[in-house]
Parts: structure tokens; sequence; C-alpha cells
């Protein structure tokens, strides 16, 4: 490895830095504080290691990874969900008796994975990448012990999520076997230069989707998401619905874009009717949930939905919309998970309708914040997620993709229901619910600044989206140009 690879590798090292040191620290002395304190330095040292790198032509390390403005965008997308993450985890650990150290060794490793598959060209890459997250995560899931619903969970996840790797498997290797290459660039030029593509190409193609699909949650692949969401801690449910499925959508977004899959007619069908059925069900099913987990694990189904509509679009305008969007959920969900957690106490999770009764007349700004989450998710105007939502009926507007634009507005106006749902829950004056303490003032301090900074950040890209759009806009185009 030459230096320029080190440096442009650098925040993937730096985790694997602060993963090592953490164990180590544990391996001394159990301090739950200091081990937060490394977390967070080692996430805050790798974004900041971002600008070293800079924004200039995309830089190949072959033949596993590309670093471009796309890579780094996503990484630091990451990153920053990741850290907000951790920030929410220590009041929530900090309350409960399980061994909690060992819980960011896993945080940083699943962090790490995400990362690898966003700059991952290569099946081999993405294969490690995809690893590393999911196997962190079946214990992330599954940590705390002596909740019977989290082993539950936890066991779910590692049967389901091992199954969908021996099919992304299965399929990366029938693709191998009839192109020659795993390089996702190599690919293309094989399919471009074939006049049929091969049964045995479309057959490994397809069980490339089964692996994909189970990643990130849509339908018909979507059996464990209300269970792990329900069963998961509120902190590790923020993280599966944020980095673990961004990161899916990064590499889904450069396969394509390198292997140019919108080019064949049966994949954007297949994709079609997954984005179709993944709105209709998610919307539909979480209409009839009463905890508030199970409806936000079916309302992240739709959502994956609504992206798949811009994400068909295959031009540069459905690119940016779905990054768009994206922003705008992880800063979402973030802000929705976090609510769960901060209203968490040691025994279980705050994830009934019932702990939301009155909530506004007991703490008005956590509900005007919650409000704020659940508008967003259902579009509403002043929001970050209505304009993502502009920007997918945008770009699914001008490539005519008229089905899946008419189904989108039709399931935005279902998904209304429930989240308006649980507004009018908080709002109730009556029969009002009783107060769950945190055991630690921290979960105030730390876990509600966290809130309060993604409620402001909520409505300013809700109102102000320009910043943002330029960002993004500068930074996609690098998957554009051509791949070495």
């Amino acid at each position: 490895m030459v230096l320029d690879d080190f440096l442009h590798l650098m925040p993937l090292l730096i985790l694997v830095m602060g993963s090592l040191i953490t164990m180590l620290v544990i391996a001394v002395k159990r301090y739950h504080k200091i081990i937060y304190i490394i977390t967070m330095l080692s996430l805050i040292a790798a974004f900041a290691s971002l600008f070293e790198i800079g924004i200039g032509e995309p830089y190949h390390i072959s033949p596993l990874f590309i670093v471009d403005g796309f890579a780094i965008f996503y990484i630091g997308l990451i990153l920053l969900s990741s850290l907000v993450v951790a920030m929410l985890s220590y009041a929530y650990f900090e309350q409960r008796e399980e061994r909690k150290e060992e819980y960011y060794i896993l945080h940083i490793l699943a962090t790490l994975g995400a990362c690898v598959m966003v700059i991952s060209k290569h099946f081999g890459a993405l294969f490690l990448g995809l690893e590393v997250l999911s196997v962190s995560l079946y214990g992330l899931v599954a940590y705390l012990r002596t909740r019977e619903r989290s082993d539950e969970a936890g066991i779910k996840y590692l049967i389901l999520a091992a199954m969908s790797s021996a099919f992304l498997l299965f399929g990366m290797a029938l693709v191998y076997a009839m192109s020659g290459s795993m390089g996702f660039y190599e690919i293309g030029l094989y399919l471009a230069a074939s006049q049929q593509v091969p049964l045995i190409l479309i057959v490994g193609f397809g069980l490339m989707v089964v692996g994909i699909g189970f990643k990130l949650g849509v339908v018909p692949f979507h059996m464990w998401t209300p269970d792990v969401y329900e069963g998961a801690p509120a902190p590790v449910t923020a993280f599966i619905a944020t980095v673990s499925k961004g990161g899916m959508v990064a590499v889904l977004i450069r396969f394509f874009m390198q292997t140019n899959g919108f080019n064949y007619p049966t994949m954007i069908l297949i994709f079609t009717i997954i984005a179709i059925a993944s709105m209709f069900a998610g919307n539909i099913l979480a209409l009839m949930q009463n905890n508030v987990k199970r409806i936000l694990a079916y309302s992240s189904i739709a959502h994956l939905g609504y992206i798949l509509v811009a994400f068909l679009a295959g031009n540069a305008m459905g690119i940016e919309a779905v990054t768009f969007y994206l922003v705008a959920y992880f800063i979402t969900s973030l802000g929705a998970f976090g609510i769960i957690t901060l209203l968490s106490d040691e025994e279980r999770d705050a994830e009934q309708m019932e702990d939301y009764r009155g909530l506004l007349w007991r703490r008005p700004w956590t509900a005007a914040a919650f409000t704020a989450m659940l508008l967003s998710l259902a579009g509403i105007p002043l929001t970050a997620g209505f304009v993502g939502k502009f920007f997918v009926l945008a770009a699914g507007v001008r490539t005519e993709l008229w089905l899946l634009v008419v189904m989108l507005a039709l399931n935005s106006v279902i998904g209304l229901y429930y989240y308006i749902k649980i507004v009018a829950v908080m709002f109730s004056q009556t029969n009002v619910g009783h107060e769950r303490q945190a055991l630690h003032p921290s979960a105030y301090l730390v876990s509600g600044g966290t809130i309060a900074l993604l409620a402001i950040l909520l409505i300013y890209v809700g109102v102000y989206p320009a910043g943002l759009m330029q960002l993004i806009e500068a930074l996609i185009i690098s998957i554009y140009a051509p791949v070495m």
C-alpha cells in the first residue's frame, strides 16, 4: 500500500484503531464513561479525516475500493449518524445492569462495515463489509440478554441474515462464473458486450436481489423488520434504520451505475414490483399496530419503497433525490428513536402507545420534537421529509414513472393516518400516562440536546434545502466519472 492509499482509507483505519483501543481498555478496566468517550473521539476523528481526503478525482485502490465524492458523502452521513446513535446510547445503557462496554466495540465495527460497503467496487469488498456489519448487528440486536424479546430478535436476525447472505454469495458466484470478474465495472463491460444476457447470469442477479432486499427490509424480504425493531435496544434500532440501510442503498446505487443496470427492463420491473409492494404492505400493516416501534418498522418498509421510486429514475436527478431523501430520513428516524430512547427506563423501552398518552402535558418540548419527526415522516410541509418526498416525486415525474408516482402519492395519504394517531395520543388530556423517569440526569443533558439539535436540523433542511442539495450535487456527480 502506498501512502495515498492509507490517506484515502484513513476514516476506516481510525475506526479499526478505535475498536482495538476500546477492546484493550476493557481488558484493563471496565469504565463505561471512558469507553464512551473513546468511541465518540473515534467517530469524530474518522469524520474529520474526510476533510483531509478532500474532493478530487475518484481514487481507486484496486481491485476492491474506490474513494470519490459519492463515497465521501455517504461515509460522512454514516459516521454522523453513528455518532448520534452513540450519543443516545450512553444514558440508555447506563441505566441497565448488563455489561455495557462491549456494546461500543460492536457499534464501531458495525459502522466500519457500512463504510466498507460504501467504497466497494468489487464483490469481495462488498461481502466483507456486509458481513462485518451483519455479525456486529447479531450481537447488538440481542445485547440486552435479560430481555426475552431481545434474545428472540437476535436469533431471528441471525438465522434470516445468514440465509440472505447465502443467497447473495451464491448469486455472486453465478455472476462470476459467467462474467469471469467480480468487479462492478468489469461485469458492466461483459453485459455490454453480450448480445443476450445468459440465463445463469439472470438467476445470479435474482439471488443477489434476495440478499440485497433482506438488508434493505423491503417486501417480500421484510419479515424480520418489525420483530427486530421491537426486540432490539432502542439505540440499536435507530442504527439499523439508518446506518445499516444507508450503506446498502449506497452500494446498490454504485453497482447499478457501474454495471448500467438501469438499461435492463427485467431488473427495472423487479424493483418496480418491490417498490409498490413495499409502499402498500408497509403502510397497511402499520395501520394495524399499537406498538410505536412496530409502527416505525413498517413505516421504514414504506419509506424504502419511496426511495426506490427515485432510484428507478436512473439519472442524476434520481440519485440526488435518493441521497437527499436518505438524509431527511436519517434525521427523522434518529430523532424518533432518540425520543423512544429518552423515555425508556431500566425495565423496558417506551414502545407502547400508552407510554405517550398525554405526553404534551407532561413534557411539552419532547412531544413537540416527536410531533415534528412524525410530521416529517408523513411528508408535511416545512419539514425535511416533505422536501425529500418532493424531490423523489420530481425524479419520478421527469422520467415518466407515472405508476410509481401515483402509488407514492396514494401511500403518502395512507401513511398520514398512523402518524397522526400517535400525535393525537400525545395531545390527549384524558387518562394521562404515568411518568417514566430515567435513572440518570445525563439522559436529559446528552440525549435531550441531541434530539433538540435533530429537530432544529429537521426544520432547517425543510425550510432551506438549497445548501444541502448543492452539496449533494457537487459530490454525487463523481459517480458518473469513468471507472478504471
